[in-house]
């Protein structure tokens, strides 16, 4: 067999499988985090520190009785956790862990699959995952159900607009729809954060409110819906949909980390490969600099994962009409004041610098203008 085929064959099994962990840790470390920003204790039973926790509650869901609704339609009820599952997997196999490693003569990339339509493929199996939520909820026959399955679908167009217009502002900056290339790109320090400021906190708001994460959590409403699309949900189905949103969160944290912060990238990589190459051997150098920045990776990872769970310990519930306005009346239209801007930007010598330059003319036309547009709706609320 070639080699190369075997190791990326195992590499796509190591892949899910790490995904699979990570999201099982996660929620442990919520857990952690959770009890640490409320003052109290954090599990501890399982095992020491409550390492054990998440093969606790996942043997608790195994053992549950798995029980189908009288009136609902068994298999789309069947079907729907498991769409929501395969598309969370799915999208990991793109991303860029690391950068190549050398084996038998053959640079070997650490990343499932190469796709130079590497963002279209993450983003189009991140929408159909939304399918599983609707699926679950019209097949579930329970009206609480099919309302957070309908407010997941809404949400999820609504903020994906944004996402997918704030992302076109990277792709113009990189000049490829390829995920490595545009880790590639952000080589060293340069990383697009800096050139796209606006734009990853509008994709960080938007991946929020994509993996219906606090304060974006609309569909599972308790006090409206009492579970949303969960509600009718019980043992490993239940499940599914828990650890397909906590593998979402995982991509999306290695999604931003690629995209705006250089995956495995860091600064002094240069310095540190030449080191390692002068005194370990151009092989094993070259594999303990790839190992290094799979390390830088999955640190930048789990700083925004930290922030995913901090953010939902710390800030409120939206409700509907205030989702919705955030998405259409301020998400979306700044995402294409950030489009425009890099446009410009990218016809200009320096787009570096006329980049900041149109954020801060953006900024002062806001503080300029809001006042007006404060008082035009001041007006009309009081007719």
């Amino acid at each position: 067999m070639d080699i190369v085929l075997l190791v990326k064959s195992i590499l796509i099994i190591t892949i899910f499988a790490l995904s699979l962990g990570i999201a099982a840790y996660e929620t442990y470390f919520e857990r952690v985090i959770a009890a640490f920003i409320q003052d109290r204790v954090g599990p501890d039973r399982a095992g020491p520190f409550g390492l054990l926790q998440p093969l606790a509650d996942g043997g608790k869901l195994f053992f549950k009785e798995d029980f189908v609704p009288t009136m609902a339609d068994k298999w789309l009820f069947i079907l729907g956790p498991s769409i929501s599952m395969f598309t969370a997997l799915m999208t990991s196999v793109v991303i860029p862990f690391g950068d190549t490693f050398s084996i038998k003569g053959q640079l070997i990339d650490v990343q499932g699959m190469d796709v130079n339509i590497g963002i279209l493929w993450v983003f189009g199996v991140v929408s159909l995952g939304v399918y599983g939520i609707l699926v679950g909820g019209w097949a579930s026959n329970n009206k609480y159900s099919l309302f957070g399955a309908i407010r997941a679908a809404s949400q999820n167009i609504s903020y994906e607009l944004a996402m997918g217009i704030s992302l076109l502002a990277v792709i113009l900056v990189s000049e490829s729809l390829s995920i490595r290339d545009i880790v590639t790109r952000q080589h060293g320090i340069n990383w697009n954060v800096f050139h796209q400021p606006l734009g990853f906190m509008l994709f960080m708001t938007c991946a929020l409110a994509e993996c219906n994460r606090t304060p974006f959590d609309l569909p599972e409403s308790e006090n409206e819906l009492v579970a949303g699309y969960h509600t009718e949900y019980g043992s490993m189905k239940l499940g599914l949909y828990l650890f397909s949103e906590y593998i979402n969160m995982f991509i999306s944290s290695a999604v931003i980390a690629s995209l705006y912060f250089g995956g495995f990238n860091y600064p002094g990589m240069d310095f540190m490969h030449e080191f390692l190459v002068k005194n370990t051997g151009s092989v094993l150098g070259h594999n303990l600099a790839t190992t290094i920045g799979i390390i830088i990776f999955f640190l930048k990872t789990f700083f925004f994962i930290f922030v995913f769970i901090w953010i939902r310990w710390t800030l409120p519930r939206f409700k509907y009409d205030q989702l919705m306005n955030l998405a259409w009346k301020w998400m979306l239209p700044l995402s294409v004041a950030n489009l425009i801007i890099e446009a410009a930007a990218e016809l200009t010598p320096m787009p570096f610098l006329a980049s900041w330059v149109g954020l801060v003319i953006l900024a002062l036309g806001y503080v300029i203008f809001r006042p007006l547009f404060f008082k035009k709706n001041l007006k009309q609320n009081l007719q």
